[in-house]
């Protein structure tokens, strides 16, 4: 079983939100767990994820637990398991797993969105090495050829303009090599046990993605809370388990600052203080909550407006960097251009 495991390719957000939607769907019609898992199981049979929800199933017959079983498989993300077992420590299994497939059919779309964002212009990029290549190395060299061939010296003035002109094409080959390079690389390491390392790389150098790491955060927090305040669990045990879901380092340590001024007497709305895990204006809408015995509502509700913020963030974000690649990708075009014109300039001044 462990070597399956590891031959056994892990599911994709798309796939995650319709195993989550499926489970709810069980829970709704009222059917046992263990069997819509087996169900499940078979329904799978003969797709290449049949052994990981063959897995789940063996698991959930031997524990009664989905949060167990999914635990002990190791091939499911953490924030999902986590949330699946506050999700039955609260007896809000099926509306966790709505939540959660909700949650993943957008990471599904932001991919897609990104994914489509970032291939156009690296498939042009590379087309464009290829040209400078050609231009580089087969075109200009031709040129030279047939005016050395026609007996035509050429002018310094020519020659200038030759060298210009390749010292552009091959100054634009390196940046565009780089440039591709970077992104295939970061791409790659997205796909590694080194994911982490590159996003928190990413958070510390565009500020775009920090502050969508931030906002998905709190998102994130707000919404863990929110789920186990009204399944009646005591704050700080909440916020205990916020911590175990959470990837932003950041937000971890104000998180965990949070709970040691908690741990020390000071109240929950009065430890946000100073933080920047919730924005101003959900600190207040927290403190009212807190005074009028509504936190789980609060929380639900900033949860709710801080991923919609997210989601137009993103799309937002994907709507600009596409023209800006193409505007810088029409100037590095233009240069190129550039470059085999000098030169054709410089051949023409020589015969002249």
């Amino acid at each position: 079983m462990a070597k399956m495991k590891r031959e056994t390719k892990a599911a994709n957000a798309l796939e995650l939100s319709g195993f989550c939607a499926e489970v709810a769907l069980m829970l709704s019609s009222g059917m046992a767990l263990y069997d819509g898992m087996e169900a499940l199981s078979e329904t799978y049979k003969n797709s290449p994820h049949a052994d990981l929800y063959a897995s789940i199933s063996q698991g959930v017959t031997k524990t009664g637990s989905l949060y167990v079983a999914l635990k002990q498989d190791g091939r499911w993300p953490e924030y999902l398991v986590e949330m699946v077992g506050i999700g039955e420590r609260t007896g809000r299994l099926e509306d966790v797993m709505n939540g959660l497939a909700e949650y993943y059919e957008r990471e599904s779309r932001i991919r897609q969105a990104i994914v489509s964002a970032i291939t156009y212009p690296v498939v042009l990029g590379i087309m464009m090495l290829l040209i400078v290549l050609i231009m580089i190395l087969l075109v200009l060299p031709v040129f030279q050829r047939v005016l050395g061939s026609m007996g035509v010296a050429m002018s310094a003035s020519g020659q200038l303009l030759v060298n210009l002109g390749s010292g552009i094409g091959w100054a634009m080959l390196a940046l565009v090599s780089v440039v591709v390079l970077v992104v295939l690389v970061l791409a790659a390491l997205t796909k590694t046990r080194y994911r982490e390392k590159v996003l928190n790389m990413l958070r510390r150098v565009f500020a775009p993605v920090r502050e969508l790491s931030r906002k998905l955060a709190s998102s994130r927090v707000a919404s863990v809370l929110s789920m186990m305040l009204s399944g009646g669990f005591p704050l700080e045990e909440a916020l205990e388990l916020v911590i175990r879901v959470l990837n932003d380092p950041t937000a971890v340590a104000e998180v965990t600052q949070i709970s040691q001024k908690m741990a020390g007497g000071t109240a929950f709305s009065d430890a946000l203080t100073g933080t920047s895990l919730f924005d101003e204006m959900y600190n207040r809408m927290i403190r009212m909550g807190v005074a009028a015995g509504r936190e789980d509502q609060v929380m639900a509700r900033i949860a709710r407006v801080y991923e919609e913020q997210v989601e137009d963030d993103i799309s937002r974000l994907v709507s600009i960097i596409e023209p800006t690649l193409v505007a810088m990708l029409s100037i590095v075009i233009g240069a190129i251009l550039l470059s085999v014109m000098l030169p054709m300039a410089g051949i023409i001044a020589s015969i002249l």
